[in-house]
């Protein structure tokens, strides 16, 4: 199923998100396993891997401290921004920060840049890039700015319901939120969906007959 001009994006796996941590997300450490098995499925065929961060300053007017909604939660450099100690990224990962100015929100990973400032839909151009497969955290968030963003950028998007979940701040916000990202033009997607790469056979050995 999966082709060249697809790329996948996952939102923010940091540990602030899951929980126990600072903003902490019921159950978002569940969705790694999925995450490493997307993430594999997409390295092995070659296609880009994004993945963003939350990266804030000690005072941002994203916290409530400074006039914001969140409690202080992945300010750069700290442990709780890095991710999650089981998420496995292959080297070619590109990793894009966002939120790293005192007045910046920035929940959609459009507002995210790369060590190069490089924002995320000049990457995808690069790439060449059409099609995006987007989960993480949160649903009702970052993951959702990023839906619809990249839908308004005209890409074609799936949401992967099985690697992501949400803040729920009202109990149903990550439901009203894939509500509105399928209103919007979005499709859905699991692994299931995904065929795995095929395993190399192994090469086997002839046994070497005896001279007599």
């Amino acid at each position: 199923m999966l082709k060249l001009k697809k790329a996948l994006l996952i939102a923010d796996p940091q540990i602030d998100f899951c929980p126990g941590g600072a903003l902490g997300i019921k159950d978002g450490d569940k969705i790694i396993p999925a995450v490493n098995a997307y993430v594999r499925r997409f390295a092995q065929r070659q296609l880009p891997v994004f993945i963003t961060r939350d990266w804030h300053p000690r005072r941002t007017k994203h916290f409530k401290a400074y006039g914001g909604v969140w409690p202080r939660h992945c300010v750069h450099d700290t442990k709780g921004a890095a991710f999650h100690p089981k998420l496995r990224l292959p080297k070619e990962a590109i990793v894009l920060s966002k939120g790293m100015g005192p007045e910046e929100d920035s929940y959609s990973a459009f507002h995210a840049y790369d060590n190069n400032h490089k924002g995320l839909h000049h990457l995808l151009q690069i790439f060449g890039v059409t099609e995006l497969y987007i989960g993480g955290l949160a649903t009702d968030y970052c993951v959702k700015y990023s839906v619809l963003d990249a839908l308004k950028y005209g890409y074609k998007v799936y949401v992967l319901l099985d690697a992501t979940k949400g803040v729920n701040l009202k109990p149903r916000d990550s439901v009203e939120a894939v509500r509105q990202m399928l209103a919007a033009g979005a499709g859905t997607m699991t692994l299931a969906d995904i065929a795995p790469v095929p395993k190399k056979p192994q090469r086997q050995e002839k046994s070497k007959r005896p001279r007599h």
